[in-house]
């Protein structure tokens, strides 16, 4: 009887501190989990709306149509957390952002069409893990996806197509490659 009186101790003086170890971490408070930042950044490509086609003109407006794409782009958009918006500094490229612009509260910024790299290394060194806007200009959008390090998503844009919109995804992962698909929006 002293025996197993003396076993049963010892078994409690070995179990009692792993049940309380065991008990503890149960109760242990769990820290909610934080909200995980988004692993890309979105940019978003598009070229000014309709222009007004008169060759006389050096820096022409939208027209009608190319108003109402622009608040077209405003819908498109609508559901994306964009940031920042950028466009050149014609009137046609700005008039095309405004509408988003004014929607969010924010302010067109210029960029230079000649630059693309550095509005690349700008966009992915200030809107880490952010969505943006670029419009530019049917020979610039193309390459502003290559710029950002994607491939082209479609082989050209010709000049009488307005309605692409180009998204570009750039992974905070320096090893994964960068990617665009090529939509359309609005009206063809």
């Amino acid at each position: 009887m002293l025996f197993s009186s003396l076993f049963s101790l010892r078994l409690w003086q070995w179990l009692l501190p792993v049940c309380v170890v065991l008990l503890g971490s149960g109760c242990a408070s769990v820290e909610p989990r934080k909200a995980s930042q988004p692993t890309f950044t979105t940019v978003y490509v598009v070229r000014h709306a309709e222009k007004d086609p008169a060759p006389s003109l050096l820096d022409p407006s939208l027209t009608a149509a190319g108003k109402q794409r622009a608040q077209t782009l405003v819908d498109t958009l609508r559901k994306a957390p964009i940031t920042a918006i950028f466009s050149t500094a014609t009137t046609r490229t700005r008039s095309t952002a405004e509408p988003l612009a004014t929607a969010r509260q924010l302010t067109v910024q210029p960029y230079d069409a000649r630059q693309l790299r550095a509005l690349a290394a700008r966009i992915r060194r200030e809107y880490k893990g952010q969505a943006v806007l670029v419009v530019g200009h049917s020979n610039t959008i193309l390459e502003t996806v290559e710029a950002l390090g994607a491939p082209r998503p479609a082989p050209a844009v010709q000049d009488s197509e307005y309605d692409y919109l180009l998204e570009v995804r750039l992974p905070q992962d320096s090893t994964q490659a960068a990617t665009a698909v090529a939509r359309r929006y609005g009206v063809r």
